[in-house]
């Protein structure tokens, strides 16, 4: 079962709607629909949001730390509440998948995202990863600018679409229910 669900983005209005965001979006979205409020603890670094899901605690972490220092919110938060790495779901941003794509994955590499390095680097590898697919700019040397900026209005529509459908097997990646996950999320 999922305990912490972390998504990944930058703190500030100037990042909201960025690419690199996309991790907070379907946080917010999540808390939306489980009626859950965040609020900033300065102690976690991070605005944090706590409810029950079928008689369990969940926490939503969105980290104040800007990217490359995600693991520090992570660590701190899981480590009081002693939650596993394959508690936790790491919901980020996935250049390597056109917008419109998202995939659920436990461990692997961190494909240069420079949050996942930081997680990576404090609590190891075994947690979940929800990617969402931003598209790449084709050039590596336009990635930081690409991320940092907003998706077109079609690339929008679909970011929103691939989070929706996350949004509704959310149940069953709370539950650890993850090949059935799998195989709504993996499926065109």
């Amino acid at each position: 079962m999922i305990k912490l669900i972390v998504g990944l983005g930058n703190p500030g209005n100037e990042y909201t709607d960025t690419r690199h965001n996309a991790g907070f979006w379907f946080v917010d979205n999540l808390a939306r629909k489980l009626g859950a409020n965040f609020s900033l603890e300065g102690k976690y670094f991070a605005y944090v949001a706590r409810c029950k899901v079928a008689g369990d605690d969940l926490w939503l972490l969105k980290p104040q730390t800007y990217m490359n220092l995600s693991g520090k919110s992570v660590h701190v938060l899981a480590n009081f509440f002693k939650i596993k790495p394959e508690e936790i779901l790491v919901v980020h941003d996935e250049l390597d998948f056109k917008p419109g794509i998202i995939k659920l994955k436990q461990g692997g590499g961190n494909g240069g995202h420079n949050g996942l390095k930081d997680i990576d680097r404090v609590i190891g590898k075994n947690y979940w990863r929800l990617r969402i697919g931003i598209g790449h700019p084709g050039d590596a040397a336009k990635v930081a600018g690409f991320v940092l900026n907003r998706p077109s209005l079609d690339e929008k529509i679909e970011l929103e679409r691939s989070i929706d459908k996350a949004i509704q097997v959310s149940e069953m990646l709370i539950a650890g229910d993850f090949a059935n996950a799998q195989k709504v999320l993996h499926t065109k």
